[in-house]
């Protein structure tokens, strides 16, 4: 027995050491919520044409679409309450109306647009985007949890990893743009070795930790098609915009390599654990939308994202966390719709919906016990620009945006694989809502 609480031991020390433990999930804030106040409050509908630096994110050919170069600061805050209602079982928790996870996640935004063709000698408009997005306002680079739950564990929300985003954009005929960029992740490793009683004193301890940076692609292609197909002035086709991105799939790993030995009890080569886990999951997506501006002052855009979450079935079949849940997951389509209207000069609203399908197939996954419900999201937001304000050359514009999530109910079994423990330990619905606020102030030059 004391060699097994050891083990434990070292075990939940070596992980501490790859990753700060929070609560993480499969989810990720930009895919989750939006990434600027205007993708919140559009509940992303707009996202691929919008032409702020967070189109390096959605769609790198939008980055063209406006030759100003600008600098964003924003913040952000995500308010869950997930909980989990017992309807009994074998062995109930009697936590009936739970709340599971009220952990909010808080993010400090940082972008930057600029125009590169200067820096060359083909004087062809290049434009660069940079977005970085820091869990718990920078104090918090790598949020990373992975565990089993007795209690039930909802698959997305939590706190988010480091979010960075880099790419270009230009045109490459008249209407047509084009952009491509990296998203950036961490693999972390993590290897420990040491001597150790069966006290748990230790001594000879080495110690070994890595992150490594691993790039996935964003591409993103952006059509006027006014522009491209009209030879004529004050065509109808000027005020329609067709828009296709594509993210290809990401997460956050940590792999831990441990090995201690007991003299006298436990000699060479020792107890070894071996942990895989990812977190942070984004599937590979595709969006394809259509924006069209009514009287120059008003835009309404409708998109549909389809996301393989099959593959993240493959995934947890090497992660030694979750392998035993069995979990299956299917490939969902989001349809979002959104819009923007110009009230002045100075001001526009926004508001968008969308509608998201639970991508667990699941209702049991053993050990591990994962919720996950199909959503409405609703947002809205404002925005407001100042043209002229003191030792300002540029206008400023200052960005808010207010998101809610609607969890519809959907029942789960709590199970266990222990031969032992009865099937299921409990029957739980899963419900909650998510309040999302965010604001930026974006400076353009």
């Amino acid at each position: 027995m004391k060699i097994t609480t050891i083990a434990g031991t070292f075990f939940g020390a070596a992980l501490s050491l790859a990753a700060t433990p929070t609560l993480a999930a499969m989810g990720n804030a930009p895919s989750t919520y939006g990434v600027l106040p205007h993708d919140v409050a559009t509940a992303q509908a707009l996202s691929l044409f919008s032409t702020q630096v967070s189109s390096v994110y959605y769609n790198p050919a939008a980055l063209a679409r406006d030759g100003r170069g600008e600098l964003t600061g924003g913040l952000f805050h995500a308010d869950h309450t997930l909980r989990a209602e017992s309807l009994g079982g074998a062995a109930p928790a009697q936590r009936s109306g739970s709340v599971l996870d009220d952990t909010p996640s808080q993010q400090l935004l940082l972008g930057l647009k600029t125009d590169l063709s200067n820096l060359t000698t083909f004087r062809h408009p290049l434009y660069l985007g940079f977005m970085l997005g820091s869990e718990r306002y920078a104090q918090e680079m790598l949020a990373f949890n992975a565990e089993t739950s007795e209690f039930g564990q909802f698959l997305h929300y939590g706190r988010q990893p480091l979010f960075l985003s880099i790419g270009v954009g230009t045109q490459l005929w008249r209407g047509i743009n084009f952009g491509a960029a990296l998203r950036l992740t961490l693999h972390s490793d993590a290897k420990l070795y040491t001597e150790t009683n069966l006290q748990g004193d230790t001594r000879r301890e080495r110690l070994d930790v890595t992150a490594e940076p691993v790039l996935r692609p964003i591409l993103g292609f952006h059509v006027n098609m006014g522009e491209t197909f009209c030879s004529v002035q004050d065509c109808w086709m000027d005020h329609l915009d067709i828009a296709l991105g594509y993210r290809g799939y990401s997460n956050t790993r940590v792999r831990v390599d441990a090995e201690a030995e007991i003299p006298g009890t436990v000699t060479g080569p020792g107890l070894e654990l071996a942990i895989r886990a990812i977190d942070s999951f984004q599937p590979e997506i595709t969006t394809l939308g259509i924006q069209y501006a009514f009287a120059g002052r008003t835009r309404v855009g409708l998109t549909g994202e389809y996301q393989t979450w099959q593959r993240l079935s493959r995934e947890f079949e090497g992660d030694t966390v979750r392998d035993q849940a069995e979990a299956r997951f299917r490939d969902i389509v989001i349809p979002r719709l959104g819009l923007e209207h110009d009230v002045s000069e100075h001001f526009t609203v926004k508001t968008g919906a969308a509608w998201e399908r639970s991508a667990l197939r699941s209702t049991r996954t053993p050990d591990v016990n994962y919720l996950d419900n199909d959503k409405l999201v609703l947002g809205l937001g404002l925005s407001v620009v100042a043209h002229r304000l003191p030792f300002m050359a540029h206008p400023v514009q200052i960005d808010v945006g207010y998101q809610f999530h609607h969890l519809k109910h959907r029942e789960f079994d709590l199970v266990t694989s222990d031969p032992s423990d009865p099937d299921p330990l409990e029957t739980v619905r899963a419900k909650g809502e998510v309040h999302v606020f965010a604001g930026s102030v974006t400076l353009r030059f």
